[in-house]
């Protein structure tokens, strides 16, 4: 990458000679005009206005205007001589905890290389130093005629630099905030959590922009003599009331279904809608059976079984399981005859307590 400025970062009585290289680049796509008659390009041409003549790069010099209108001429010379310690140097007058600085004052940013092999030890000396601190460097450096406020800190394995808006640069919010009060209830703060844990994290990787692509492909389709389609643009809704919860509770559905994570559960909390009731009412009816199944097999099994069941809790006489038998019998034949009259839940609750008594 080229370097665009070259001097060293001056860390106590360490200096560290440096270049500078852009660690951004700018990807929009550049126009230009044209007159619209005759398709050809307009350019500005930089003209005196006393004679009015076309100048070249080599005429123009700077200079001031003053508050009446008068020009002050200053040249690079000038401003070469003022007595500024950061001409060439990335002057580091401390040592802060990041979250110090505002992101509001955040400006290009830059990479900064060691010059040269003697450059490496105290580069590597302050990037190591700033990695154990964990806090970045507040520097002043001069660029493009001016003095600028810079922070340092690590990126991987080279030191880069933030160029910061001096403090009085930043504009107040002054009648930015909403004028009247507005109270936030507790469940659209909810649902707001809810959105931003559907939502969840991003690879910022994964992010770009898709609207210069779209350019792009407007582009090629007029180069190619294709007709250009308008895209359908989605509503928004902007500028338009609506209702905060339901506008929050959509925007949740369609998280979860642009993440794949809504897919099918609409249907399965509709399905457990209609089955959750219809599963409580069987029931007993899934129970029932066990309890009172001379209805469906005869005296005979009921017998059999019960007599199974007593063995199994406690050995007792051969009388006492006659007994318990011929009372599951004799219960079981007086269930027969009510459920002919009454509802068969009923008799099921009936029978069972005769059973239990039995069995006991």
């Amino acid at each position: 990458m080229r370097s665009i400025w070259n001097g060293a970062i001056s860390f106590g009585l360490v200096s560290i000679p440096i270049k500078l290289v852009n660690a951004t680049e700018n990807h929009s796509i550049h126009f230009r005009q044209i007159h619209l008659a005759d398709g050809g390009r307009i350019r500005y041409r930089k003209v005196c206005e006393l004679d009015e003549e076309e100048v070249s790069g080599g005429e123009i010099g700077k200079a001031y205007e003053d508050a009446d209108g008068t020009m002050i001429p200053i040249t690079d010379e000038d401003l070469a001589q003022l007595p500024l310690p950061t001409a060439k140097t990335i002057e580091i007058v401390a040592f802060v905890p990041a979250d110090e600085i505002d992101p509001l004052q955040m400006d290009a940013a830059y990479y900064l290389s060691a010059n040269g092999v003697p450059a490496a030890k105290p580069y590597t000396l302050l990037r190591e130093a700033l990695k154990r601190s964990n806090k970045v460097a507040v520097a002043k450096y001069a660029l493009r005629g001016r003095e600028r406020l810079g922070m340092l800190r690590v990126v991987d394995d080279v030191i880069a630099m933030h160029g910061l808006l001096w403090p009085d640069e930043i504009r107040a919010p002054e009648g930015v905030a909403p004028d009247s009060d507005v109270t936030v209830r507790d469940a659209e703060l909810d649902l707001a959590d809810a959105l931003m844990d559907t939502l969840g994290e991003v690879d910022m990787d994964s992010l770009h922009d898709d609207y210069r692509e779209a350019v792009e492909e407007l582009i090629a389709a007029k180069a190619s003599g294709e007709a250009v389609q308008p895209s359908e643009s989605e509503d928004s809704g902007g500028g338009k009331v609506i209702d905060l919860i339901a506008a929050l509770e959509s925007s949740v559905r369609a998280a979860k279904k642009s993440r794949g994570e809504g897919e099918g559960e609409a249907e399965s909390e509709e399905d457990m809608a209609d089955v959750h009731p219809i599963k409580k009412k069987a029931t007993p009816r899934k129970t029932a059976p066990q309890k009172s199944s001379p209805k469906s097999t005869g005296g005979k099994k009921s017998t059999a079984s019960t007599a199974k069941k007593t063995t199994q809790k406690k050995t007792t006489s051969k009388s006492t399981s006659s007994a318990s038998s011929s009372k599951g019998t004799s219960s079981a034949n007086s269930a027969k005859k009510r459920t002919s009259s009454g509802s068969r839940s009923t008799t099921k609750k009936k029978t069972a307590a005769p059973r239990k008594r039995a069995s006991a």
